[in-house]
């Protein structure tokens, strides 16, 4: 309820429209990472506060009856493809240019949209590349290293420097929110179901696409449990297939047997070489297999 009074404390409940609504909760899923379950049970607690107000004759109109409900699959994950980065990059430098920065740091960073333009630069260090979240979803401070890429558009950023804030457009302005360009540019590139919070997911499976183990991932993403990602393994196919193919290895015991002789000049070629330490390793590098996927 807290979240509600904040936002609509102030304000007559007949002058709250639906569209009032949706851009709050759009934020919030943004910014805060609201599940779709979120969503709805807030839509569901809006309608409840205005049905009771009818039923009582202070409101004349449910407005929350015309949001939409959100598909309730909190482990869903919507990435953009390569294809998608393309059409979206063409559309920005066409009309979009001067955010092109606030792209490549969300891409390269995967710090959440609230932490990204909250960012000041007294939390950037540019010369040894690390960015300080002093506040994070998770109620920490954490640190993270800054690649070449989002070190660039910083730099970029840094040039437009006309205050503490980090966002900002090239007249100095601050940049509060992502959605005034992002949502047109993300129309107008044909790119379907994608929010501004699916470029974090986006940053993650790009890592575990590139063999960097889960462990690392959590730490980048500032995920509490390693439940949260463990929803991205799946996106790891080749480490789970090179581990069951291991089996379709024949052993080297089995190589020896078949070239023994019945003679026995030579019986050593007929014993299994248990000096050999290669199914050891594969057998560890199973285990981590199994166990970075959860299994």
């Amino acid at each position: 309820m807290k979240p509600l009074k904040e936002k609509f404390g102030n304000r007559e409940a007949e002058s709250i429209t639906p569209q009032d609504m949706e851009r709050w909760l759009a934020d919030n899923v943004d910014e805060n990472e609201w599940e779709p379950a979120t969503v709805n049970r807030y839509k569901a607690l809006i309608s409840l506060a205005y049905r009771l107000g009818i039923e009582n004759g202070k409101v004349e109109k449910n407005p929350a009856k015309l949001v939409k409900r959100r598909r309730e699959n909190n482990a869903r994950i919507r990435f953009l493809s390569e294809d998608e980065e393309k059409r979206l990059r063409a559309v920005m430098r066409k009309d979009y240019a001067e955010h092109l920065p606030e792209l490549d740091f969300a891409l390269n960073t995967g710090v959440r949209c609230g932490e990204q333009y909250a960012l000041m630069w007294d939390c950037v260090d540019l010369k040894n590349k690390v960015l300080t979240i002093r506040l994070s979803k998770n109620g920490e401070m954490r640190h993270l290293p800054i690649n070449d890429v989002a070190l660039a558009a910083l730099v970029e950023l840094r040039g437009r420097h006309k205050g503490n804030a980090v966002f900002v457009r090239k007249s100095g302005e601050p940049i509060l929110a992502p959605r005034f360009w992002f949502e047109p540019a993300i129309e107008e590139a044909k790119i379907d179901d994608f929010t501004w919070h699916c470029l974090r997911h986006t940053f993650a499976s790009r890592l575990v696409m590139k063999d960097v183990n889960l462990t690392t991932v959590r730490e980048l993403m500032g995920h509490k449990s390693i439940q949260m990602t463990l929803r991205y393994a799946h996106l790891a196919p080749k480490h789970l297939a090179a581990a069951v193919a291991v089996l379709c290895e024949p052993s080297k015991a089995t190589n020896s047997q078949k070239t023994s002789t019945d003679t026995k000049t030579d019986t050593s070629a007929s014993e299994p070489d248990v000096s050999s330490t290669s199914s050891v390793q594969q057998l560890i590098a199973l285990q981590a297999v199994s166990a970075q996927a959860g299994l």
